[in-house]
C-alpha cells in the first residue's frame, strides 16, 4: 500500500481543518485500496467534544460497509491519535493505523501511551508512524504558532 499517497490525502483533510479554525489533524479510511471515507477535526464547527478526525472517520466508514469491524482497513491520520480516538480504533478492531507525526503531550500509541500494543486488551492494531512526519508537524505548528 502506498502510505505516502493516502497521507497526502490525510493532510489535505487537515488543511481544511486549519481552514476552518479547527486543529489540523486530517484521516483517510482504506479498504483493500479503496478510500472509505474522509474527515478532519470538526469539534469547534460542531460543538462535539468527540469530533475528531479519527472517531468520524471510524463512524462514517462503518456506516458506509454496514459493519462496525473494521479488521481488513487502515486509517492514515495526521497526528498520533489520543486516548480516546486509540480507543475508538481498538473497539472498532481496525486493522492497521498509520500516522504522520508524534503528539508529545496526548499521544495514546507511542509518545505517552501503548494502547494500540496493549497485550491485555481484547485487539492490537498494527501501527506505523513517521509517514510525512515533517509535514504533518509543520501544519500543527503554523496552527498554534498563529494563535498565541
Amino acid at each position: 500500500m502506498n502510505h505516502e499517497l493516502y497521507m497526502r490525502l490525510a493532510i489535505k483533510e487537515a488543511e481544511k481543518a486549519f481552514n476552518e479554525d479547527e486543529v489540523p489533524v486530517g484521516a483517510v479510511l482504506v479498504i483493500e485500496e479503496e478510500i472509505i471515507a474522509c474527515a478532519h477535526n470538526m469539534r469547534e464547527t460542531t460543538f462535539d467534544p468527540i469530533a475528531h478526525a479519527e472517531v468520524i472517520v471510524l463512524k462514517e466508514a462503518a456506516q458506509k460497509i454496514k459493519n462496525w469491524r473494521l479488521t481488513g482497513a487502515t486509517l492514515y491520520v495526521t497526528k498520533e491519535p489520543c486516548i480516546m480516538c486509540a480507543g475508538a480504533m481498538i473497539n472498532a478492531r481496525l486493522g492497521k493505523v498509520v500516522y504522520g507525526c508524534e503528539d508529545t503531550k496526548a499521544g495514546a500509541v507511542k509518545s505517552l501511551y501503548q494502547l494500540l500494543s496493549d497485550k491485555r486488551l481484547n485487539h492490537q492494531v498494527e501501527v506505523v508512524s513517521g509517514v510525512l512526519e515533517d509535514e504533518c508537524a509543520e501544519l500543527l505548528k503554523k496552527f498554534f504558532k498563529e494563535r498565541r
